[in-house]
Order: C-alpha cells, then sequence, then structure tokens
C-alpha cells in the first residue's frame, strides 16, 4: 500500500469516462479511450492524464511509486449508488421458498420480507449490526467498488433508523469505500400502523424527520413510491418535508406497477428515480428531459423474477441510466459488479460502453458527486481499479468474473 506521488504507465487502455455530470442517451457510448495511457496523481488527486509518452514529459517521473500497467486497462472505480447493506438478519429459507413457487415475488411479498427483517434489526444491537458491514464493505472493495450508498428502511422507527445511519456514519472514518448515507424511512409501513398509512406519514415527517436532520449523517431521503405502500400524494408529501430539512432528494419508482413514480421524481427534482421495471412512456419521456439519473438494478429483477428495466428504451429516448447493485437481504441478496455487468450487456441489452458509464460517472452524478469521483478527470479523486486484462470490454466478455486485479483509492494503492 502506497501514498503520495503515484504513476500508472503503459497502461493498454485508460478509459476515462470523462465528465463532471451525468450522460444522457448517446453519450453514455463515449467512454474516452486512451491507448498505452497514463495517470498521475498526487496527494490523492488526478493531476495528468494522456498517453504515457506525453504524461512522462510533464511530470519527473522518479518522484512517482510506479505502476507499469502493460496489458491491462484503467479505469474509475464502480460507484454503486442503490444498497441496502446495514440490516439485522438473513432470509435465506424465505429466498428457498420462493424458488419452489418460481421466484416471482410480489409487492405483498416484498412488503412482507421488508417486515421480517425490520424485526430482526429492531432486535439487533449497534454491535451486532455493525460487525458484518466491515466484511461487506471489504468484499465491495474487492469488486472494484469505491463509492456506495447505503439506505436505512428496515428499522421503520426513529431510533432504529437512526442506529443505521450511525453504523454507516461510523464506518465511513474506517473504511476505504466512501459511503453516501441515505435515510429511508418510507419503506414499508410498520405493523403498529397497518391499516393507519397516514398516521406513519405524520409519524416519519413530525418525529424522525427532523431528529435525522439533528444528527447530521444522512444525505439523501428516499420513499417507496408504490401504491400499496406509500401513493404518490404521500410521497409528494413526504419528499417535500425531506427537501424542507434540506435532504437530497431520491424515489423508488414504477418497480411493481406504473405509478408515476418516474414523473414525481421529476416534479421534485430528485437526484435518481431507481428500479424503474414498470416506468410509462410518460415517465420515460419526463425522465429524459430532466436530469434525474435512471438507476436500473438487474440483480434484483434476475433474484425476484421480474422482468428488466427498459434500458434501451431509457438511453434512445435520451435519459442518463445508472446502475447499482440493491444489495439487500430481501430481494437481492448480491452485490457481484461482474454479475451485474453481465446481466447489464445480456439481458438488459447495454452496451459495454454504455453499461460502464452507468456504473462510474452516472452512478455519481446519481449521489451528487459526479464533480468529485466517478471518472479519470484532472482533479477529481483518484478512485480507480486495473483490470488484468487489455480491454473493458472483457467486463461482460468474462461474464460474472471478478477481472479487479488492482485498486487506487484516494491516491492509495490496494494490491489484491
Amino acid at each position: 500500500m502506497f501514498s503520495g506521488y503515484l504513476l500508472i504507465r503503459n497502461a493498454t487502455q485508460v478509459v476515462t469516462c470523462s465528465g463532471f455530470a451525468g450522460k444522457k442517451g448517446k453519450e453514455m457510448s463515449n467512454v474516452g479511450v486512451i491507448e498505452n495511457g497514463a495517470v498521475a496523481v498526487e496527494d490523492g488527486y488526478i493531476t495528468h492524464v494522456g498517453p504515457t509518452q506525453k504524461v512522462l514529459k510533464q511530470i519527473k517521473a522518479d518522484r512517482y511509486t510506479e505502476i507499469n500497467a502493460k496489458g491491462c486497462t484503467l479505469i474509475p472505480g464502480f460507484v454503486d449508488s442503490h444498497t441496502h447493506f446495514v440490516f439485522g438478519g438473513y432470509r435465506e429459507n424465505e429466498f428457498a421458498e420462493h424458488l419452489k413457487k418460481g421466484n416471482n415475488i410480489s409487492v405483498t411479498e416484498y412488503n412482507k420480507g421488508v417486515l421480517n427483517t425490520m424485526k430482526a434489526t429492531r432486535e439487533s444491537t449497534y454491535e451486532k449490526l455493525y460487525e458484518p458491514v466491515q466484511n461487506l464493505l471489504d468484499e465491495m472493495f474487492h469488486m472494484g467498488i469505491t463509492t456506495v450508498e447505503g439506505k436505512t428502511g428496515y428499522g421503520l422507527e426513529k431510533w432504529t433508523e437512526i442506529r443505521q445511519l450511525r453504523i454507516m456514519d461510523e464506518l465511513r472514518d474506517e473504511h476505504p469505500v466512501d459511503i453516501i448515507s441515505t435515510f429511508m424511512g418510507a419503506h414499508a409501513i410498520p405493523p403498529e400502523y397497518e391499516g393507519r398509512s397516514d398516521k406513519y406519514v405524520d409519524y416519519i415527517i413530525e418525529d424522525i424527520l427532523p431528529e435525522v436532520h439533528n444528527e447530521h449523517t444522512a444525505k439523501f431521503f428516499d420513499v417507496f413510491c408504490e401504491p400499496e405502500i406509500f401513493s404518490i400524494k404521500q410521497c409528494e408529501r413526504l419528499l417535500k418535508a425531506g427537501r424542507s430539512h434540506r435532504f437530497k432528494l431520491k424515489v423508488h419508482a414504477d418497480e411493481f406497477t406504473s405509478s408515476g413514480g418516474a414523473e414525481l421524481a421529476v416534479k421534485m427534482k430528485a437526484f435518481s428515480a431507481d428500479h424503474l421495471i414498470n416506468i410509462s412512456d410518460n415517465g420515460i419521456k419526463s425522465l429524459a428531459q430532466s436530469d434525474v439519473i435512471a438507476t436500473l438494478l438487474p440483480l434484483t429483477s434476475l433474484s425476484s423474477g421480474r422482468p428488466y428495466a427498459p434500458a434501451r428504451k431509457l438511453i434512445e429516448a435520451g435519459c442518463a441510466v445508472a446502475l447499482a447493485t440493491d444489495f439487500n437481504p430481501c430481494s437481492n441478496f448480491s452485490f457481484s459488479i461482474p454479475l451485474l455487468f453481465a446481466l447489464a450487456c445480456l439481458k438488459m441489452r447495454m452496451t459495454p460502453e454504455e453499461a460502464l458509464t452507468a456504473l462510474t460517472i452516472n452512478g455519481a452524478a446519481a449521489l451528487n458527486m459526479a464533480k468529485k469521483t466517478g471518472s479519470i478527470d484532472i482533479g477529481k479523486k483518484a478512485d480507480m481499479v486495473l483490470l488484468k486484462f487489455p480491454s473493458y470490454k472483457f467486463l461482460p466478455y468474462h461474464a460474472g468474473m471478478n477481472i479487479v486485479e488492482i485498486i487506487i483509492k484516494d491516491g492509495i494503492l490496494y494490491m489484491l
């Protein structure tokens, strides 16, 4: 592990994914390939990018720790912009039962599963919740994930939700992966509010949101917009309250039904609308005319037996599409970036270029981080991944296999 001055030289490809905002439509195909490329890093930030010989003329190479990346590909670190990684209990038996029934999880079954995890999470101590997350983050990091978003939503009452946020806050200081926290108390209706969803919305707005705001541990506020759980009217009310507390907004939208969740995300100027399996044509048009990132979650479709989101329609309409794992104990217990990449290309008909853009700069844009990370640009954090093959196209070609060899995080070198 090294820091300070770092030079990666002679990479067969440096793939920059250059940009400082989300890329839309055809722009997603422009990943900025530099043949025989080099990147210089100083004190955690990128200072030079270009062909190796050009970069060598611009720096004093003897000051740098060097990596000869011949035969390898340097890409930005992956940004996983949608996960639920702090929770109590596991659900392997429930998953096995779904397989027997055909593995097509309905919204009712999904909601029941959230409540099962809620019970286990409420019963878990801080230490019991904290311990497994460290290992999860290590494994994510080895997949090349350098920035990850984590949502609450398994407490559904004030202090368990805050406990989840405090765990993420503590880990933010202890782990190299950057953690962006999202408060998602509006994930399901807890048993004590069964049949009284408006009262639970009141509780979130009047009691939980102010306390979470005072904690300064969450950056985003997310809602599960699904008519059987929270209506469009309730979600708009929640989002307005979140915005009044200066949270940035996200929306779980159009996952099980086409309910206008994408349009609501646009109306509320959310940073992302996520899932979108059943997005309407009007929803696609609305996203295309906005800066809202369409975050797609193919691992969840695979694990829960549901269709894949219409990636091609979204991209061809001019939307900015991101990909994320949606790692959670309910509908997808996987954060496999290799499998995610394969599904995006093989099942959702995304090109390797579009998928790489979606997992880097567009993922960063979904977290309001595109000016700091998500691409190999001068002035950005040195968050990069060295692949053991000479082209980024090996990501879908070597399907399901982790081809990460070296990770550079904040300019620090981690050899796997």
